[in-house]
């Protein structure tokens, strides 16, 4: 069994093709700028949610996670292997950060595998190495998340150090596993000249290259859910930023040599 908190229909950010992304609950890294601040407790927990019919507003109680067990999951998913197969898709396991419940996690895509669905597991690549190891055996593709090159900064705006995210890596690419760099810029934090080319810097000293780099820029859709849940959110008024404003990053990256892609 495992606590899912959502199942995203129709998914065409979180890899090829459309797909069906399973949010898995709890997170060992508590980033500043989270746009799923639901997913980082592993607990079902109810939250308060305001509704407004005409001129009225009601408010009632809404649970967040659920327990699921493999088969049922596997029901869900099979309702939507047709667009999955027309299209080129799959299965996208994210969160919160999946590796946190690796057996369900491992078990569900040697599921999705014996189905013929594709698979992607999003990760942030903070997890012991024997058990990142034993799930590139059963995926297809990794999107993995690199946030703040310099540690100190790390550890101030997730909460842990990037050394054992930044040590995965590499081993992950020698595996010969397909994987796309996620990078979230968000404005004065990772967003700067100095991530920039530290991030630069380390992917091009890597044993191999990613298939694609997704410049991910912030947004603050999130914000409403912070409120919901009673969670402080530092970035509290901080606009958005726009594809327009990664175009410049885009073209030193591809300078280097990279896929490079704005979005997921």
């Amino acid at each position: 069994m495992a606590i899912i908190f959502d199942i995203k229909r129709f998914a065409v950010h979180d890899g090829p093709g459309i797909r069906t992304t399973v949010f898995m609950k709890g997170c060992p890294l508590r980033c500043a700028w989270c746009h799923n601040p639901e997913s980082i407790s592993s607990a079902i927990c109810e939250v308060p949610k305001t509704v407004r019919i005409g001129d009225k507003t009601f408010t009632e109680n809404e649970t967040v996670g659920r327990e699921m067990s493999v088969d049922e999951l596997m029901k869900e998913l099979q309702k939507e292997k047709v667009f999955m197969n027309e299209s080129g898709g799959g299965v996208t396991f994210s969160g919160g950060e999946p590796m946190l419940q690796h057996e369900f996690l491992n078990n569900s895509l040697d599921a999705c595998k014996a189905a013929g669905m594709h698979t992607a597991v999003d990760t942030s690549g903070y997890v012991r190495w024997k058990l990142l190891e034993e799930t590139a055996r059963r995926t297809d593709l990794f999107l993995y998340d690199l946030k703040l090159m310099d540690d100190k900064k790390h550890q101030k705006y997730t909460g842990a150090s990037n050394k054992i995210i930044l040590e995965n890596l590499p081993k992950l690419l020698e595996t010969g596993k397909k994987v796309r760099i996620r990078i979230p810029f968000v404005p004065e934090v990772t967003f700067t000249k100095e991530n920039i080319q530290q991030t630069l810097q380390f992917l091009s000293g890597l044993p191999q290259q990613p298939e694609e780099i997704d410049l991910l820029p912030y947004h603050n859709t999130a914000s409403h859910k912070y409120e919901r849940f009673g969670m402080e959110n530092i970035f509290e008024g901080k606009k958005s930023l726009s594809k327009k404003n990664l175009e410049n990053v885009q073209l030193l990256f591809e300078k280097a040599g990279f896929n490079v892609k704005i979005g997921g």
